[in-house]
């Protein structure tokens, strides 16, 4: 049996939906069984392949994650919002109401940096469907691993992934 592939991106978040993933414990076994994991926060790959899935949790503050997101999105059949700062800014759109020179003016005083090494800070944060096509969105902060093993279960078996009464919340 072909296992599919599956990508994973951690943008502008706390990392929580991975550890979600990591949270389905022995089922790792089970999931690895069935899928391949190309670049991801949990594996050395620097490039993205063609995947079957992407998994993206955080969302866009800068630049960089823009570009990363565009990137998965090119070669995912399938894209998943997994977590509130993917699917609405999250935590980081806190600073949507400031201004961001400001912002950083407060932190830095008058020396900034301003390396092209560092990513650009966008104005705000977005969500990541206000830059791309998201096929699924994956809820909470961070969705359980019970939410993320239902969802990925029924993704992997060729079922329309559907999280019923107890799998959301919104803590």
């Amino acid at each position: 049996m072909k296992k599919l592939k599956v990508a994973t991106a951690s943008l502008a978040g706390c990392f929580g939906c991975h550890m979600s993933l990591l949270d389905i414990d022995e089922r790792l076994f089970t999931l690895l069984e069935k899928v391949e994991l190309d670049r991801s926060p949990l594996t050395d790959f620097k490039q993205f392949g063609p995947c079957d899935l992407g998994l993206v949790e955080g969302g866009l503050c800068n630049a960089e994650n823009v570009e990363v997101l565009r990137e998965l999105r090119r070669h995912c059949k399938v894209l998943v919002a997994v977590g509130a700062c993917a699917i609405n800014g999250g935590l980081p759109a806190q600073r949507n109401h400031l201004d961001v020179r400001e912002c950083l003016t407060s932190v830095y005083g008058r020396t900034v940096p301003d390396d092209p090494e560092l990513p650009l800070p966008l104005d705000r944060v977005h969500a990541i469907n206000d830059v791309v096509k998201v096929d699924y969105f994956l809820p909470g902060c961070p969705p359980s691993a019970e939410a993320l093993w239902h969802f990925l279960d029924d993704f992997l078996n060729g079922r329309t992934p559907h999280l019923g009464h107890g799998l959301i919340s919104y803590d």
